[in-house]
Order: C-alpha cells, then sequence, then structure tokens
C-alpha cells in the first residue's frame, strides 16, 4: 500500500506548524536535515514501531517528509524544496529556533 502525499499545493501551514511543533518529530526533521533519506526503523532508537508510525503519518500527511517503500521497510526524506517554495525560510527559522533554545539550556 503506498501512501499518500499532498501536493506542494495542498500544504498547508498550520499542519506544517503542527507537525514540527512535537519535540519527536521535529527531532525526526533534524536528523533528515542533516542524513537525507533514511530507512524508518533507522532515525530514533528505543521508541515503539506503533509510535514512529504515527509521527510518520502526521509528518507525511502534513507535507514535511515523503515516504517510500523499499522492500521491508520505508524510507523517509525531507520535504525541503517544497517546504521552501511554499513558506520560505520557515523551517531554517523553526530548527534554528530550536537549536537556539538548546544551546540556552545548556548554558543555564
Amino acid at each position: 500500500m503506498s501512501a499518500l502525499h499532498p501536493t506542494r499545493d495542498q500544504i498547508r501551514l498550520e499542519n506544517v506548524l503542527t507537525a514540527l511543533g512535537n519535540p519527536m518529530r521535529l527531532a525526526v526533521v533534524r536528523v533528515l536535515l542533516d542524513s537525507g533519506e533514511m530507512p524508518c526503523g533507522a532515525i530514533l532508537d528505543n521508541v515503539s514501531k506503533s509510535t514512529m508510525t504515527h509521527h510518520w503519518r502526521v509528518l507525511r500527511d502534513a507535507g514535511v517528509i515523503w515516504q517510500r517503500p523499499a522492500g521491508r521497510e520505508n524510507l523517509l526524506s525531507l520535504r525541503r524544496e517544497d517546504l521552501d517554495a511554499r513558506y520560505p525560510g520557515l523551517l531554517d527559522a523553526v530548527l534554528n529556533g530550536v537549536l537556539a533554545d538548546s544551546s540556552a539550556l545548556r548554558e543555564a
């Protein structure tokens, strides 16, 4: 069964912000940004399959990631080009904000 992905024009800001508003999904986005396409089982450790399946669905339905079957796994990749085209600078602003917040916590 193939997953349904919104087209670029169907990506909505409120869905993207909801997807990025969860720390675990934000961690997934950061991993995909740094590493490129990855098998779904190799992104986060110590998280149940059912939990990750939920997060993949939220990210995919929001238009944040591509999910494609490859053998017995799904490969995930960030839809960076589509997100930048729809909302220029949004992804960078969110990720830079997360980095700034984590830096501030380490310094405190």
